[in-house]
């Protein structure tokens, strides 16, 4: 994928990055600031089995998980050449009592808000 598809470069300065981070701190319209979420860890594990979807990139939505957590949910992205956008790709579920055929759509998870985490 190259990074004309997306509006800005992949690669921020860390300068940069601090200043967004700044923005995000300081803006009050998000949420109360002492539980504003302000990054999120993220499991290895979680990053190599959406990278196994061999896609072009790779999509986060924001949740909140039975533990009443925020969380980023990923799943690959595929560019339909067709609609211009990019599409949802899923994992399949690899528990062991499920024929392929009943396989199930999986997203990857993992992630935990910080602070606390």
């Amino acid at each position: 994928m190259s990074e004309g598809g997306f509006p800005g470069p992949i690669q921020v300065p860390l300068s940069t990055a601090q200043e967004w981070e700044k923005r995000y701190e300081d803006d009050s319209t998000i949420e109360d600031s002492k539980s504003k979420v302000k990054s999120y860890l993220i499991p290895r594990e979680t990053l190599e089995k959406v990278l196994q979807l061999d896609t072009e990139a790779v999509r986060a939505y924001i949740g909140i998980n039975d533990q009443n957590e925020k969380t980023l949910l990923f799943v690959g992205a595929k560019y339909d050449k067709a609609t211009g956008k990019y599409v949802d790709v899923y994992g399949t579920s690899s528990q062991q009592n499920k024929s392929a055929e009943a396989a199930e759509d999986v997203v990857y998870d993992g992630t935990r808000p910080s602070p606390p985490y």
